[in-house]
């Protein structure tokens, strides 16, 4: 089955290693990263998609982090 992730961080190096944490764990990136101006807090925020491949059936149980 392929399992999706959307990672999302304030833009500071704290989203980089999340994304590079999750490379690391064999997701594959999907799309291009995103950004969007938070007005409520005054920051930028980024989001990236990752996918991956695991045996098994999907069950909303699964926690994605995990994998």
């Amino acid at each position: 089955m392929k399992l999706y992730r959307l990672l999302t961080e304030d833009d500071t190096s704290a989203f980089c290693h999340k994304v590079s944490e999750a490379l690391s764990k064999g997701w594959a990136l999907h799309g291009d990263p995103q950004y969007a101006f938070d007005a409520a807090r005054g920051v930028m925020r980024c989001g990236q998609a990752v996918t991956k491949e695991v045996p098994g059936t999907y069950a909303p149980g699964i926690k994605l982090g995990q994998q």
